[in-house]
């Protein structure tokens, strides 16, 4: 096998998005604690500005990667929440109500879980949002290491309920992450809005005009105080699934856009807000009421609200587990989904400004993430070599 072959096999797996995330991770926390630290933290300081007589924007470009790359980020998750809606797994009410359901449930409790430890905390208790995200290219990164042996309706599971926890994350970011609301600048951004609306209703198959609108929406939002990646969400809503010669420019979007999302612009932000600095840490900052509301959320939080809340809904005959899918495989995915990483450190650059809160963020998020992975995995291995599957019919009351 040459080199070639190789980086086709790993680009083509499942697991390559989550693999490649780690290692960004990875590399972000070894030069934050190198010599290269300086030259780490001014890199991402450093200004960038874009304008025009003097007006514009000028941001620091750790700002530019959390406000403007991951702008395309979320309008990729738009895209991909308008196709399930419309023609996916969550065109059929039936299928989505346990993964709905648990995704609920893997919200409220790692939520619960943090404002137990920082109820107490006027300054930390902003965080409560962070450990009820899922990253989707971690998770389902992990359970592809698990392989074949891993029931297939299990991966559609886990796709279903991470989804609909991205879902409940933008709403959380629209509702509780606006500040110094500016009324001229939003009331300005429905003009672009209305031509995207206009494009849609006419079923353009034109994509240019309305990335074009997209983006000058994308600029008014953001200097309204609503966060932009709100902009990159509705732009992908109103894409069209059909165009009026039949064709699907959000397919083409979605397809050509999500190499260099999940290869490119996901790892960089990784590379950008992962690297926590470990120097005078010790067991009494890793115990403090954030990292540990954070870590606990994800690992213990998230199981007991995406299992139990499966658990209840199966027992109580308004759900049935997935054809070949066992309670093993369930609780599996109860700790895959503690796996935060992308959307908790994102999450958490909104809640806090203070780099020694953020780092105590990082540290939460990491460990819990870590932790989840590594539980996640083995329950999942172990389960798929158990020689006991129960059927369908025994799953049900």
């Amino acid at each position: 096998m040459n080199l070639r072959t190789a980086f086709d096999d790993f680009f083509k797996s499942d697991a390559s998005g989550g693999i490649l995330l780690m290692l960004s991770a990875v590399a972000a926390l070894v030069i934050a604690n190198s010599s290269l630290a300086g030259l780490y933290e001014s890199f991402l300081g450093s200004y960038l500005a874009v304008t025009l007589n003097g007006t514009g924007l000028e941001k620091p470009l750790i700002l530019w990667i959390n406000d403007g790359l991951m702008a395309v980020f979320f309008f990729l998750i738009g895209l991909e929440l308008k196709r399930e809606i419309v023609e996916g797994k969550l065109k059929n009410p039936r299928d989505v109500i346990l993964p709905g359901a648990a995704a609920v449930g893997g919200m409220a409790v790692p939520a619960l879980v943090f404002f137990a430890f920082n109820s107490s905390s006027p300054e930390t208790l902003g965080g409560w949002a962070i450990p009820a995200a899922t990253d989707i290219a971690f998770a389902l990164g992990v359970l592809a290491l698990v392989g074949k042996r891993a029931p297939a309706a299990l991966k559609v599971f886990l796709l279903t309920l991470a989804i609909l926890d991205d879902l409940g994350a933008i709403v959380i970011i629209a509702l509780f992450y606006t500040a110094d609301l500016k009324i001229d600048y939003l009331l300005l951004s429905l003009i672009p809005l209305a031509g995207l609306v206009l494009l849609n209703r006419n079923g353009s198959h034109r994509i240019a005009p309305a990335i074009l609108l997209g983006a000058v929406m994308w600029f008014l939002v953001l200097k309204s105080g609503v966060h932009a990646t709100l902009a990159g969400v509705v732009t992908a809503f109103l894409i069209p699934i059909k165009d009026k010669y039949g064709k699907s420019p959000l397919h083409a979007l979605e397809h050509g856009l999500t190499p260099y999302v999940l290869y490119g612009i996901v790892p960089i932000f990784a590379f950008a807000n992962a690297g926590v600095v470990l120097s005078g840490i010790g067991i009494s900052d890793l115990l403090s009421p954030l990292p540990l509301g954070i870590a606990l959320g994800l690992i213990v939080g998230k199981q007991v609200g995406v299992f139990g809340v499966t658990f209840a809904m199966v027992k109580l005959g308004l759900a049935r587990l997935p054809f070949g899918v066992t309670w093993a495989h369930i609780y599996g995915i109860a700790c895959l989904a503690g796996i935060g990483f992308t959307m908790s450190l994102f999450i958490g650059g909104l809640s806090f400004s203070d780099p020694a809160l953020m780092n105590e963020v990082r540290i939460g998020v990491l460990s819990g993430s870590v932790i989840s992975a590594i539980v996640g995995y083995t329950v999942l291995v172990m389960a798929s070599r158990g020689e006991e599957r129960q059927p369908l019919a025994a799953e049900t009351p």
